[in-house]
């Protein structure tokens, strides 16, 4: 069964409608002024006497009062014109970030009777901000074994400012080993790539310095930039080198064991252990060589081992290897001539080539030659 309302229940609800007539009365038309960001304190914003239709008398009798729902009062009332003006510096980023609309709605009150206006303040854009990236510097490794069109990603800029005021482009400055591309993403973020246009060679560029520049849309354009420094990483694409070919020692055949003979220097491009050279006698050489000379495998220097005879053997014909310590290892090679120098260690020999022949005793008496000869006869 329906409770059928009573009188005071009629007539709590015309109250309540009476009231809600009565407010909704009393808030007028709605008013918009458009300024751009960064004003300073006192510029005007619009006539708000003149726009609500009111004199100047009426801002003190009927105490007109703004109000803001933003929470920070940056715009007050100039009583003795009725304007609104600026109460304090807006940074639209700020206030509304990078929202593509900054609405700063206000309330005007005016007492006897009673009437709310609402107001609101568009907050438009100026180009006060430059592209900016997190870090000033950015480093890259690559391997100069790197293939031609890999692409690497850099940071990103960020630009608070909104429009055609926020960023629009990148640049980077010439280099022959790389070029740059925008990958640009769903969310419309737009990220930088640099992209390897040729094989790199760390003996020729061990270290390749790029500037990367942002760009934004506005009129003057501003900008930001990245420093970025790409090292090439080694890989063990040269052979040791020596200095010479063919290197040439002396040295005499009393001279004692541990004597220098000759220094030999080779030198590889490559970085670190894949730069680094070790010294060996060649892979064929003979036990002569080995057990008479001796190679320091870190400096290349060659020692006498053990000992020389001219009369067995005048000269040596060594080969040397040197070899780096990458993976693989790389080699080079070289000669080196030893000449022995002769000493007068040796007494002379008489040596008989023919057998001797005897001879007549009478010949001898009679003091014929004892030379062998034709015989005559009488």
């Amino acid at each position: 069964m329906r409770k059928r309302m009573g009188y005071r229940d009629w007539r709590w609800l015309a109250l309540w409608w009476h009231h809600l007539f009565i407010l909704w009365s009393t808030i007028d038309g709605q008013t918009r002024y458009t300024i751009p960001e960064e004003l300073k304190r006192g510029s005007v914003v619009g006539n708000l006497a003149k726009d609500l239709g009111l004199g100047l008398s009426e801002i003190f009798d009927r105490k007109l009062r703004v109000a803001s729902e933003a929470g920070k009062q940056y715009f007050s009332v100039d009583a003795g014109k009725g304007e609104l003006v600026v109460n304090e510096r807006i940074d639209r980023e700020t206030v509304c970030g990078q929202s593509a609309s900054c609405v700063l709605p206000l309330k005007v009150v005016i007492e006897n009777p009673l009437q709310l206006y609402r107001i609101e303040v568009d907050i438009r854009d100026i180009n006060d901000n430059s592209p900016t990236f997190l870090t000033k510097e950015q480093a890259l490794k690559m391997a100069e074994c790197t293939v031609a069109g890999v692409r690497f990603p850099l940071e990103s800029a960020e630009d608070p400012d909104v429009g055609s005021n926020s960023f629009k482009s990148y640049t980077i400055s010439k280099d022959d080993c790389f070029s740059l591309k925008v990958k640009e993403l769903r969310n419309g973020r737009k990220v930088p790539e640099l992209v390897l246009e040729k094989p790199l060679d760390r003996e020729k560029k061990a270290v390749h310095q790029l500037l990367l520049t942002a760009l934004d849309g506005g009129s003057p354009v501003r900008s930001g930039t990245s420093q970025i420094t790409i090292t090439v990483l080694d890989v063990n694409d040269n052979i040791p080198v020596f200095e010479k070919s063919v290197y040439k020692a002396s040295i005499g055949e009393n001279s004692a064991k541990g004597a220098f003979m000759v220094k030999l220097k080779a030198t590889d491009k490559d970085d670190g252990q894949n730069g680094e050279v070790k010294y060996t006698f060649g892979e064929h050489t003979p036990e002569s060589v080995l057990s008479t000379f001796d190679i320091d495998t870190e400096t290349g220097e060659i020692f006498l081992k053990g000992k020389l005879d001219y009369e067995t053997a005048a000269n040596f014909e060594i080969d040397i290897t040197a070899k780096d310590k990458g993976i693989p290892e790389m080699e080079g090679h070289c000669s080196v001539q030893v000449e022995v120098v002769d000493l007068n260690d040796n007494a002379p020999e008489i040596v008989l080539t023919s057998q001797p022949s005897p001879v007549r005793e009478e010949w001898h008496s009679r003091g014929f030659d004892q030379r062998p000869g034709p015989r005559l006869h009488h």
